[in-house]
């Protein structure tokens, strides 16, 4: 009798657990689905994207672990990431260089320098053009332990294999050098299906400047003003995100969008090195993208820039203005300007060294 009772009360146990499991899994079920809907979500901290670009293009420090850094020339300083901008996404990596590495590629690279060219849209052939007046030399991959530790660096931090990197170029800009505002991802189906779309770059600052010498995103988008240095930049590079050279240093600007769609917030140029401020702007020719349609007044005449033809600026007029006094007061950083300087002092100027990662062309395949 008394084992009987045993056996229902074991009964009845396992019914509920079973009911039990039954309903956690119905309810799982459930959860799931809201989940899929898009009626429920998690909460994971807070929801980043939420907040205003003011609040979220922080400075951020990531300290590295010394474990991590690898084999190099010389002793690098502490080395933390500064997030600068989600559009474009570019990030800064602080101290990405030693000094011993700076002056080892100025040094391998300063007997071979020639004028700068940019990339024939029809031909895919390097090209001389007015828009980059800098010079600089292409360094083979790999060409030595020096050059293979900083490829495999830059394949680290940017989780792009050092195979899809191109050669790195190390660039010297001298006082009144410069590269207009352009893209460095391609328009034009030649040079994509011989190398893949230009995906990200990084460049790298081997030298420091007193003054100018920033690179500029014209069409970023953000409050920049909240980010460090901004009273230290000069009055053209306050017009959009602008990074300023420190020897060490490394910007990572991302071409494409995690969607693998042309990001064209990702416009940048150099500016013009200044031994001493400008005192007048002779000459300037002032380029605007369709993006910001303005009612242009005052034409004296109409120049259309091989930069246009080759596609490194949209299709718009550029202005020709003579005899303007002080700094322009728009466009500035879509200016070509030759300036006159109360010095004509020639300086080092500033270098720079930078790689261009690509995309498989079987990637963007469709």
């Amino acid at each position: 009798m008394a084992k009987g009772r045993g056996n229902r009360h074991q009964g009845k146990r396992s019914s509920t657990v079973v009911l039990v499991l039954f309903m956690l899994l119905m309810l799982s079920v459930v959860l799931l689905m809201l989940l899929g809907l898009g009626i429920l979500s998690l909460p994971i901290g807070y929801e980043e994207d939420s907040l205003p670009i003011s609040d979220r293009i922080k400075l951020k420090r990531l300290t590295l672990d010394a474990k991590t850094q690898g084999e190099g020339l010389g002793k690098r300083g502490e080395q933390w990431t500064e997030i600068l901008s989600w559009e474009p996404r570019a990030f800064l990596y602080h101290n990405f260089l030693s000094k011993e590495e700076c002056e080892y590629l100025i040094n391998l690279a300063r007997p071979h320098m020639v004028k700068s060219t940019v990339v024939d849209s029809k031909t895919g052939k390097s090209k001389d053009s007015r828009v980059r007046t800098s010079s600089g030399m292409f360094l083979r991959r790999g060409r030595d332990k020096v050059i293979r530790d900083i490829e495999k660096r830059i394949a680290d931090y940017t989780f792009i294999p050092a195979e899809h990197g191109e050669g790195l170029q190390v660039l010297h800009y001298e006082v009144g050098q410069k590269y207009e505002p352009h893209f460095d991802y391609f328009l034009d189906e030649f040079n994509t299906k011989n190398g893949g779309q230009r995906i990200a770059t990084v460049l790298m600052y081997l030298s420091d400047v007193e003054e100018g010498g920033e690179t500029i995103f014209p069409a970023a988008k953000g409050n920049f003003s909240s980010l460090p240095g901004w009273n230290e930049k000069s009055e053209c590079a306050k017009r959009g995100l602008a990074v300023k050279p420190k020897m060490g240093d490394a910007l990572l600007f991302w071409s494409m969008r995690p969607d693998a769609t042309l990001d064209p917030s990702s416009l940048h140029g150099e500016l013009h090195l200044c031994s001493n401020p400008i005192h007048q702007l002779d000459l300037s020719v002032v380029f605007y993208p369709t993006w910001k349609k303005k009612k242009i007044v005052g034409v004296k005449r109409q120049q259309i820039d091989e930069a246009i033809k080759m596609q490194y600026f949209t299709q718009e007029v550029a202005l020709l203005l003579e005899g303007i006094s002080g700094h322009l007061q728009s466009g500035c950083m879509l200016a070509n300007t030759k300036s006159r300087l109360i010095s004509q002092e020639r300086r080092y100027g500033v270098f720079f060294c930078e790689q261009i990662m690509q995309l498989p062309t079987t990637v963007l395949a469709p």
